[in-house]
C-alpha cells in the first residue's frame, strides 16, 4: 500500500493541462501517418533482445586488488589519469573476458578505507545493484567513501539512507510532496526561463559568433527550480546570480576525491585525493542556499514536522535534492541532449521540429501534457540521450547476504558484505541488449522499441518503473524526464556546435541557432 501511493509518475503532471477532449478520428490517424513517417525517415534498427539464461556456470570473479595501498594508488592512476574510465575498464573486460570482475575504484587512499568492489560491467548483472532485499545503500551514494555530513548540516541526506531506515520513508514522501504540490507551475515556469536564456544565447551570438551554453543552463535550471518549487526567484535574493557558482563549489567538496579538475596530476592529488576539504571553507555560501529553500518552503517544512522531521532536516533535504540532485542533473543532461542532437545531423532537427511545431499547433499553441504525447520522436530522443550518457555513471551497494550474480555468459559468487559497484554507461550501451549500443539512435523507443525501456536504467531503476519509498530510484524521475522533454520542445530548427569535455559532463559551444518559428507559449 505504501508503494501505491507514494509512486510518482509524469501522470501526475498530466493534470496540469489535461485535454479539453477526445482526440479526433482524423487527429489520431494523423498521428498514425505521423509515426510511420518518422520511423520510415531514421529507420528505426533491429533490436536483440536479452537472452534469458536460466543456467550458467559458476565461475570464481576473475581481477585482483593488487598490493596493499599499492594497488588502489594504481588503479586510480589508470581510471582517471592513464586511461579515463571508459578504457579503464574496456582493458580489464579484455584481459579477463568477463563483465564481472575485481577491482578498486577510486578515491582510495587517503580518502577511502576500503576500495574493493566487484564491477558489474553489462546491462542484466547490473540490475542487481536495484534489488534493496539484496543489497544494502546505507552511506554509498558517492561510493567507496562519504563526505562529511558537515556539508549537509549534519544528517545523513536521503541519498545515503538505505529504505530500511525509519527516516528513509518520510524524507521521500517529501520530496514526492514538494514535486506534487508544484506541478501546475512546471510547465510555465520552464518556458519563461528558457525562453530568457535563448534569447540570450541568440544576443551573444550575434555579436561574439559563438556562445558557450554551460553557464548560461546552469543559471536558468536554477533560475527555474526556484521559481517552480519555491515561487522565488533567486537572482531576486540574497544569493543573486551567484545560486549556481555556490552549489558547483560545494559538489566539488562532495565529488572532488573522485573528480579531475584539468589541473596538474600531483596538485590534484594533494589537493583533493589526500584529506578531505574542509566544510568550513564553504559554509558561508551553503547557508545561503539553506536560507533560500528554508525561506520559501514554510508549507513544506509544516508537512514535515508533522511526519516526524524536524524542519532543519527537513530543509537541508530540500537544499541536497534541489541543488545536488535535480540542478546537478539539469546541469549535465541539458548539454549532453544539445550535443548527442548537434552531431545527429541536420535531418533529425528537421523532423523533431516539424513534430513539435505541429503538436503545439494542434493543441491551441501551447505545450501541454496531451502536446507531449503526440511527440514520439523527441520522447525517444530524450530516453536515447538518457540510455547512451546516463547522468549519474555509477550505483553501488553492498551484499546483505551471499549471492549469486549473473551476466549473460556466467554466474559468480559474492559473499556477504562485498560492494559492488555498476558503471551504468556499460550497462545502458550493452551490445547484447541493444544493436548499434554505441551510436545515438533517436528513434531508438519509438512503436515496438518501447519494450526496451526496461534497460534504460539512469534514474537507479529501470524506466518502466517507479519510485516509491521503498526503493532507492530517484524520487525525480519523472520530473526530470518532463523537463528534458520540455527543453527539447524549446530548442531551435537547427544548430551547429563545438563540444569540449568538463568536470561535470561536456562542454557546448553553439556556433549557429535557429530558434524554432512556432514558439512554445
Amino acid at each position: 500500500m505504501a508503494a501505491a501511493t507514494s509512486s510518482f509518475s509524469l501522470n501526475s503532471f498530466a493534470q496540469l493541462n489535461p485535454p479539453s477532449k477526445s482526440p479526433s478520428l482524423k487527429s489520431r490517424g494523423q498521428y498514425r501517418v505521423q509515426r510511420r513517417r518518422i520511423c520510415a525517415a531514421l529507420t528505426t534498427p533491429p533490436t536483440k533482445p536479452a537472452p534469458e539464461n536460466t543456467e550458467l556456470p559458476i565461475k570464481d570473479i576473475p581481477g585482483d586488488y593488487g598490493l596493499p595501498f599499492f594497488g588502489p594508488i594504481s588503479d586510480r592512476q589508470d581510471f582517471i589519469y592513464n586511461q579515463g574510465r571508459d578504457e579503464f575498464f574496456k582493458s580489464r573486460m579484455q584481459k579477463y573476458g568477463s563483465t564481472v570482475m575485481r577491482v578498486n575504484m577510486p578515491p582510495g587512499p587517503f580518502i577511502s578505507s576500503d576500495p574493493r568492489v566487484v564491477a558489474l560491467l553489462d546491462g542484466k548483472s547490473f540490475t542487481t545493484l536495484f534489488d534493496v532485499s539484496k543489497v544494502e545503500k546505507k552511506d554509498l551514494f558517492t561510493g567507496t567513501y562519504m563526505p562529511s555530513v558537515d556539508l549537509t548540516g549534519g544528517y545523513r541526506i536521503l541519498s545515503y539512507l538505505d529504505p530500511s531506515e525509519p527516516n528513509h520513508e518520510k524524507l521521500k514522501r517529501l520530496l514526492f510532496q514538494l514535486q506534487t504540490s508544484t506541478r501546475q507551475r512546471v510547465i510555465p515556469e520552464f518556458n519563461a526561463s528558457y525562453s530568457a536564456m535563448f534569447d540570450l544565447l541568440e544576443n551573444e551570438l550575434a555579436t561574439k559568433g559563438k556562445v558557450v551554453l554551460n553557464d548560461a543552463n546552469d543559471q536558468a535550471a536554477f533560475n527555474f527550480l526556484g521559481q517552480a518549487w519555491y515561487g522565488t526567484n533567486p537572482t531576486q535574493t540574497e544569493l543573486g546570480k551567484d545560486g549556481p557558482t555556490i552549489i558547483g563549489k560545494w559538489v566539488l567538496f562532495q565529488l572532488g576525491p573522485i573528480m579531475t579538475l584539468g589541473l596538474p596530476q600531483f596538485l590534484e592529488e594533494l589537493l583533493l585525493r589526500t584529506f578531505p576539504l574542509p566544510p568550513f571553507l564553504i559554509k558561508g555560501d551553503y547557508q545561503k542556499l539553506y536560507n533560500f529553500i528554508y525561506r520559501n518552503s514554510a508549507e513544506l517544512l509544516d508537512s514535515a514536522q508533522q511526519m516526524g522531521i524536524s524542519r532543519d532536516e527537513a530543509c537541508h533535504n530540500l537544499v541536497f535534492a534541489t541543488c545536488f540532485n535535480t540542478f546537478g542533473g539539469m546541469k549535465i543532461l541539458f548539454p549532453n541532449i544539445v550535443k548527442q542532437i548537434g552531431r545527429a545531423g541536420v535531418k533529425l532537427h528537421q523532423l523533431l521540429a516539424e513534430e513539435i511545431r505541429s503538436a503545439v499547433g494542434s493543441n491551441g499553441g501551447k505545450i501541454t501534457m496531451a502536446a507531449i504525447e503526440q511527440m514520439p520522436l523527441m520522447k525517444s530522443t530524450v530516453y536515447e540521450a538518457l540510455r547512451i550518457e546516463p547522468p549519474v555513471p555509477f550505483q553501488y551497494g553492498r551484499a546483505k547476504k551471499d549471492l549469486v550474480i549473473e551476466s549473460h555468459d556466467a554466474a559468480f559468487k559474492v559473499k556477504k558484505g562485498e560492494m559492488l559497484f555498476g558503471y551504468q554507461p556499460f550497462a545502458t550501451r550493452d551490445p547484447k541488449i541493444f544493436d548499434r549500443a554505441e551510436e545515438f539512435v533517436p528513434e531508438r523507443f519509438i512503436g515496438e522499441g518501447e519494450r526496451l525501456l526496461k534497460h534504460v536504467l539512469w534514474s537507479n531503476g529501470p524506466e518502466t518503473e517507479s519510485p516509491t519509498v521503498d526503493n532507492k530510484q530517484c524520487a525525480g524521475k519523472d520530473f526530470v524526464v518532463l523537463v528534458a522533454r520540455l527543453f527539447v520542445a524549446e530548442l531551435y530548427d537547427s544548430l551547429e556546435i563545438e563540444v569540449t569535455t568538463s568536470p561535470l559532463g561536456a562542454s557546448v559551444t553553439i556556433t549557429s541557432l535557429k530558434r524554432a518559428t512556432s514558439k512554445v507559449v
